[in-house]
């Protein structure tokens, strides 16, 4: 094994040889949605995220989280973190964890998604590429009959973004087990949340939203999407790689080995932005009275092998539509 001293020079030459950015009132970080952490323990936790994992250089660091380049350099050197030392692997479940912002997760139509919060979305690591992942905004957009209810990002104008309501910024709870869980009340009384739990091979998602208006909420249809840009071998900005047999959408890799797949029940709409690129498993929810709550069910996974459509049926035989 490799000694620290020598592991921790090699992350400062690194680093050093990032661009650099001090942080400055016109910066874009300091107009982003970066967030500074809250003392040494939440510091190393994302940095960890960051760099460990997502191999994040200082400028994406920066970004991420408005620290200066020779404070994020110092705590690097200070926590022992390089980038890639923390090993994914195949392990008895695949790894979750927050995305931390500072790295656009899109390739291309970046017009349609300024600014991106990161309190909707989470990092699915490919169990054959410690490098590799796959975003999901859970959920991207909420529509109704109110209208656009909520965006992950800044694209066009929603319910409360007309009324000059600007919405908190929020964070993933960690539970035990790596159970991740978001959830955020929306001006006017309606509520929702997501809950993401890995369970071996694949990931399990929950979605709920509750009326607290007096008024049945209709036309309850959400976006959530699955962003390739990070993913080896999936990046590629075309359909010609995607199968739909909804409610599952499925990514193909380079190689025509390996799938990303994705779905959410009930299904509304399976489709793809090839510019992006990203895989859509759009559902919607039910009509909600007053005082109600509707839930959603959400499945990822990655497959390795020719026959997708026999992978989706091994998916259905695991009763995940009913089964959290």
């Amino acid at each position: 094994m490799m000694h620290w001293r020598v592991v921790g020079c090699m992350t400062i030459l690194l680093f050093c040889l990032a661009p650099r950015c001090p942080l400055r009132a016109d910066d874009d970080a300091a107009r982003s949605e970066y967030r500074r952490p809250a003392g040494e323990a939440q510091l190393r936790e994302w940095l960890e995220n960051m760099v460990s994992y997502h191999r994040f250089t200082i400028d994406e660091v920066h970004r991420a989280t408005g620290l200066a380049p020779d404070e994020i350099t110092a705590a690097l050197g200070r926590f022992r973190i390089a980038p890639g030392d923390k090993l994914v692997g195949r392990r008895d479940k695949l790894l979750v964890l927050p995305y931390p912002g500072g790295r656009h997760p899109r390739i291309g139509f970046l017009e349609g998604a300024i600014d991106p919060q990161r309190e909707t979305k989470i990092s699915v690591f490919a169990p054959w590429d410690d490098a590799s992942y796959v975003v999901a905004d859970i959920p991207e957009a909420i529509w109704s009959n109110l209208g656009l209810i909520y965006l992950a990002h800044t694209h066009v104008p929603t319910v409360w973004s007309k009324q000059g309501i600007e919405l908190e910024k929020l964070e993933w709870s960690r539970r035990e087990g790596g159970v991740l869980e978001m959830e955020r009340k929306l001006p006017g009384g309606i509520r929702f949340g997501t809950k993401v739990a890995a369970a071996g091979t694949e990931v399990r998602m929950e979605m709920w939203l509750t009326n607290g208006t007096s008024q049945t909420l209709s036309d309850l249809r959400v976006q959530n999407c699955v962003m390739l840009k990070g993913a080896r071998g999936f990046e590629e900005q075309t359909e010609a790689n995607k199968v739909f047999d909804p409610p599952y959408a499925a990514c193909r890799s380079r190689d025509g080995r390996r799938w990303v797949i994705t779905a959410w029940v009930p299904d509304h709409r399976a489709w793809s932005n090839a510019k992006c690129p990203c895989l859509h498993s759009d559902p919607k929810f039910p009509d909600c009275a007053p005082g109600q709550t509707q839930s959603l069910r959400g499945w990822l996974s990655f497959f390795e092998g020719d026959d997708i459509q026999a992978e989706f049926r091994r998916i259905d035989a695991t009763a995940w539509r009913t089964t959290q």
